[in-house]
């Protein structure tokens, strides 16, 4: 199936009273039984154009629909509390989705999957542990434990300082309800506090926006931050007894830390799983580099149209 032949139509579902919007990417299967689908949501401050395009295009040219989905409070998704990133609330808004593809007479019912990347590659394993409906993921440089990471990312000086922000940011909520906000990232993170410290973040989200994603923003909330910290997919790795897993790990991946993505791997109960070493990669040329990007697109599309 080419490009050519998949059809991409504007979308909307009701997550929690908020209006979540998307794009549902439907194969051309004409007269054939409805199809498998899989739902596709973004990491830290992601909306729908960033990347996953890629992989909803391979998926659907595999005979898989694809629904990829802004958050609520990002991109075109509604909800009043912009930039705030709440992890709980984000899986709410995938399983929602579930439940609308659920709903389509084109979809298979019985054939649903997720998909992830960096902090939606966490939520992708924390929905195939509590998600009956999920059958198969792919989890992509995922995040597994958010203090763990924050601690090792930031050292111990940078950790001081984004700790007394986080202060900061609980007196402020307290006393007026106003909210403080963070970067996501910065050019000289040495410098300036961001929650992700990586300049490589920054200039590639930065080309992003200017490329494909004018409504990303480089910002969250700080609370955001402290939501991270409070994040592992940990007690539900165990949980995970008949789905179908595959993890993609960039080498040396220094950002969301592959030795506990690989740990968290080791860990799925699930005997259906795959591990990949992406080599000569890193977590952000998994966004930058387009052979890199079609790499993993095409070994998502296969994982996904083989186990569901």
């Amino acid at each position: 199936m080419s490009t050519a032949d998949i059809t991409r139509e504007d979308v909307e579902f009701v997550s929690e009273g908020t209006t979540v919007r998307g794009w549902f990417y439907r194969p051309a299967v004409g007269d054939a039984a409805p199809s498998a689908a899989v739902v596709l949501a973004g990491g830290w401050c992601y909306v729908r154009e960033i990347v996953m395009p890629t992989y909803a295009e391979a998926l659907a040219r595999q005979g898989v629909g694809a629904l990829i989905i802004d958050y609520r409070n990002f991109g075109v998704s509604d909800g009043p509390d912009r930039q705030h990133i709440d992890p709980w609330a984000q899986i709410t808004d995938y399983q929602h989705a579930l439940s609308y593809l659920a709903g389509r007479p084109d979809v298979d019912a019985d054939r649903l999957g997720a998909w992830g990347i960096s902090y939606s590659g966490g939520h992708a394993l924390i929905l195939a542990a509590i998600d009956s409906r999920v059958n198969a993921i792919v989890s992509i440089v995922p995040v597994i434990d958010g203090y763990r990471n924050m601690r090792r990312v930031h050292g111990t000086l940078g950790f001081r300082q984004l700790n007394d922000v986080l202060d900061r940011d609980r007196a402020s909520r307290s006393r007026d309800g106003s909210r403080l906000y963070i970067p996501h990232a910065t050019a000289e993170p040495w410098k300036d506090l961001s929650t992700w410290p990586f300049p490589e973040t920054f200039h590639t989200f930065g080309q992003i926006k200017s490329d494909q994603a004018p409504l990303y923003e480089n910002r969250s909330s700080v609370e955001s931050v402290e939501l991270l910290m409070r994040y592992s997919v940990d007690p539900f790795l165990p949980r995970v007894l008949d789905k179908a897993v595959l993890m993609l790990v960039a080498e040396g991946d220094d950002l969301t830390l592959w030795d506990l993505e690989i740990e968290a791997f080791n860990r799925l109960s699930t005997t259906v799983k795959e591990l990949e070493i992406l080599r000569s990669a890193t977590h952000m040329t998994v966004y930058s580099d387009q052979a890199k990007l079609d790499h993993a697109a095409a070994r998502s599309a296969e994982w996904l149209a083989g186990h569901l």
